[in-house]
């Protein structure tokens, strides 16, 4: 029995997760999914311009394991650009690194005694709604505005993403 996989480190939340190619029904096309860690790993890579080694200790991960993440990432990707498939981006064993200002703690470091945890939940998904913790008030997200920037128009708390 294989020992079971580490989590890899991903400190980036994509807010578009699905691309098609234009003019082509969903219907009738293949589908290849890519993963968080996949994901980061060319953003470390191609767009931050690390070095694999710099890249695989940010995600905590070893440099070969990085090298074969990069590679199955390119190779899904050269796929669907040249074969015409949708790219799906979800799942792979990650941990979203902590955003400041949100998860459990006593008032003091991240956790800043706000929130029980939901910064970006659900494995990285982002929320859709806006929720009040104390009154329940729920508005719907708008993109690019964090829910914490905004305040329950009933009682003036700081809102949560949900």
């Amino acid at each position: 029995m294989p020992r079971p996989r580490r989590s890899r480190w991903v400190w980036f939340q994509p807010q578009v997760t699905y691309f098609k190619p234009v003019g082509i029904p969903l219907a009738q096309l293949e589908e290849i999914t890519i993963t968080y860690d996949e994901l980061e790993a060319l953003r470390l890579k191609h767009l931050e311009d690390l070095e694999q080694k710099e890249a695989a200790k940010k995600m905590k991960i070893s440099q070969p394991t990085f090298h074969r993440t990069i590679e199955q990432a390119c190779r899904k990707i050269a796929d669907a650009l040249v074969n015409g498939k949708a790219i799906k981006i979800e799942g792979g064993e990650v941990k979203m690194v902590p955003v400041p200002g949100f998860g459990r703690g006593p008032g003091r470091g991240w956790g800043a005694g706000r929130g029980r945890g939901r910064g970006f939940g659900r494995m990285g998904i982002p929320p859709t709604k806006c929720v009040c913790p104390n009154c329940g008030y729920e508005e719907a997200k708008v993109r690019g505005i964090p829910c914490r920037s905004k305040k329950c128009p009933k009682c003036g708390t700081p809102l949560m993403g949900a």
